[in-house]
C-alpha cells in the first residue's frame, strides 16, 4: 500500500535548487525527472507504472517554516553516503550523521531555500509504533 502520492514543494528561486534536487532526488530513488513547464518534478516508478513524486515549484514568497521532510533509507552507509551528497550539493546547516537514539541514525539539513529535510534510517528493536 502507499502511504502517499506526492510532495509539492515551494522554493525562492528553481535556479538557486536545481543542482541540490538534481543531485538528491534520483539518490534517493526519485530516479525519472518530468519535464513539466514551471516545475522541477522526479518521479519514483513502480512496476505498475503508478509513480510517487517529488515536485518543486517557485514562489517568490516562500519562507521556509520549522515542517521537515524525512526520507528513509535501508542502511545506516546510505546515510551517510546521501550526508556526503547533500554536503556537495550545496545542502546547508547539516547535522550528523548521528544516532539520534539507540536505533534511529540520520542528517538533518537545509536545501538552500532553506527547507528542512532528513535522511534517516532505524534498525533493531524499539523502533515500533507503540500498540
Amino acid at each position: 500500500m502507499r502511504r502517499y502520492d506526492h510532495i509539492d514543494l515551494r522554493v525562492r528561486s528553481l535556479p538557486e535548487v536545481r543542482r541540490f534536487y538534481e543531485s538528491l532526488l534520483p539518490a534517493l530513488g526519485f530516479d525519472h525527472e518530468t519535464e513539466i513547464e514551471g516545475w522541477l518534478q522526479y518521479e519514483a516508478r513502480s512496476p505498475d507504472g503508478v509513480a510517487e513524486f517529488f515536485g518543486i515549484k517557485e514562489s517568490a514568497n516562500h519562507v521556509a517554516n520549522e515542517c521537515r521532510f524525512a526520507f528513509w533509507v535501508d542502511e545506516p552507509g546510505d546515510v551517510d553516503r546521501l550526508a556526503t551528497l547533500v554536503a556537495e550539493a550545496g545542502g546547508q546547516n547539516i547535522e550528523g550523521p548521528a544516532y539520534e537514539e539507540p536505533n534511529y541514525y540520520a542528517v538533518f539539513f537545509e536545501d538552500p531555500s532553506g527547507n528542512r529535510l532528513e535522511i534517516c534510517n532505524r534498525t533493531g528493536k524499539g523502533n515500533e509504533f507503540p500498540s
